[in-house]
């Protein structure tokens, strides 16, 4: 796997739509080479996003796991301590 590629989604607790589209952006960020489009291909972009959003929460729920409406509750720039772990190291 990619080095730079994180971890979107926390295996313990269900998905949200929010965790998706994240993981649906860095796709489409890592594939196009662009953090941004441009005005031009911002259409096809955001295309792009949902596509993989919709198609990864099919991927999700036939694994059994779930997928709650909601924002993304991971934030890669942060420890990578799970909560159990982040409260006993505080």
């Amino acid at each position: 796997m990619c080095r730079s590629i994180k971890t979107l989604r926390r295996a313990e607790t269900a998905a949200t739509t929010g965790e998706l589209e994240a993981a649906a952006r860095q796709f489409v960020r890592k594939i196009s080479g662009y953090r941004t489009p441009s005005s031009r291909n911002a259409f096809a972009f955001e295309a792009a996003i949902a596509e993989i959003s919709h198609s990864s929460e099919h991927l999700l729920e036939a694994l059994g796991v779930a997928v709650e409406e909601g924002p993304d509750r991971w934030t890669p720039n942060r420890s990578r301590a799970t909560p159990a772990t982040a409260t006993r190291a505080g």
